[in-house]
């Protein structure tokens, strides 16, 4: 791996959130969330926005209950 790797940040229907290489196909069931970068600033931006780790159905379950 290189700085100048380029990486995708993708997210999957329980809008849990990855990262991966820009030049590979993304994996079924995930979706480019629109931003890309070297590894580091797109594990920066998780930081940012991924601030509760649990799953979408699990949270919608709590609160609904």
């Amino acid at each position: 791996m290189t700085e100048t790797e380029r990486y995708a940040v993708v997210v999957n229907d329980e809008e849990q959130y990855s990262i991966w290489r820009a030049d590979q196909p993304l994996p079924p069931g995930w979706r480019g969330e629109g931003v890309s970068g070297t590894k580091q600033e797109c594990l920066a931006h998780i930081d940012e926005v991924w601030t509760d780790m649990r799953p979408r159905s699990l949270r919608e379950r709590m609160t609904t209950a």
